[in-house]
């Protein structure tokens, strides 16, 4: 035994008095395609700049343990002649790119752009600081490569 089903079908139509001049129709799609097309190409403008900063920073993350190494070297006293010459190339290329190495000691401690590594306490300071700097952070165009790594002090209660 089966059943039929009949599925009924609404159909509208334009009252009589409503004529649709197709030059005006035509003219409100061309611009509905038109204004479709900008929004397309701005957002295509976009995302291709995005992906370019995403690239140049993972570029960028992946350069930093040679400019921690450098940077070591020259405290050190181990950097100098010719190699003095690139690393101050390799420093003037990144920081020409857009590469920010940021951290100080005695700046207030901000969860957002630090990392604390290890915690001390003082009547010195009247807010958390960033006492000693372990490990300088990078930013590259307001994105956070790497937070600063660094010494907490918190004031004593």
């Amino acid at each position: 035994m089966s059943e039929d089903v009949s599925v009924e079908e609404v159909v509208t139509e334009a009252a009589p008095d409503q004529e649709i001049d197709p030059v005006a129709a035509l003219t409100s799609d061309l611009q509905r395609l038109q204004a479709e097309y900008a929004n397309y190409k701005k957002r295509v403008e976009r995302d291709r700049a995005l992906a370019h900063e995403l690239a140049i920073g993972s570029v960028l993350a992946e350069f930093l343990s040679v400019l921690d190494d450098i940077d070591r070297a020259e405290s050190h006293g181990e950097l100098s002649g010719g190699f003095k010459a690139v690393a101050d190339q390799i420093n003037t290329v990144t920081a020409r790119i857009g590469l920010e190495k940021y951290g100080t000691e005695g700046e207030a401690f901000d969860p957002n752009i630090h990392e604390a590594l290890m915690h001390d306490t003082s009547a010195d300071v009247a807010v958390p600081t960033a006492s000693k700097i372990l490990q300088p952070g990078y930013r590259f165009k307001e994105r956070i490569l790497r937070p600063a790594r660094v010494t907490v002090t918190d004031p004593e209660s």
